[in-house]
């Protein structure tokens, strides 16, 4: 017996909603963000960042809110520093954060404290 073929319009409609896809995650990289945090999704990075209670940890270590931990003129001077820095913290504390969400992290930080000015 032979397996029924599926209407013409379904496979249509698929193959339309495959190029949307695609096109769609083709937007134009917003020229504000440094391309080290570009694409990032920044709702995982916030869920992260609540997961693993990081303004906990930074309680600790300099009180008050903890957001004193965010100098952009100390050590984290740049987009890469940034990215080393939730790296070593995902390292020390063994999270096994993947590369995306060490760039969502990051992306979040960048928003909300750092706002590096992309490269030239």
């Amino acid at each position: 017996m032979k397996a029924p073929c599926l209407p013409a319009a379904y496979l249509l409609a698929a193959c339309w909603l495959a190029a949307g896809a695609a096109v769609a995650d083709d937007k134009p990289a917003n020229p504000a963000v440094p391309a080290e945090f570009r694409g990032a999704d920044l709702a995982l990075g916030e869920r992260l960042i609540r997961e693993h209670r990081c303004s906990e940890c930074h309680i600790r270590r300099v009180g008050g809110d903890g957001s004193a931990i965010y100098r952009p003129t100390g050590r984290i001077g740049r987009p890469a520093a940034l990215l080393a820095m939730v790296e070593y913290c995902s390292t020390e504390l063994k999270l096994q954060l993947f590369p995306e969400d060490v760039q969502a992290v990051a992306a979040v930080l960048q928003r909300d404290h750092y706002r590096f000015k992309p490269a030239p």
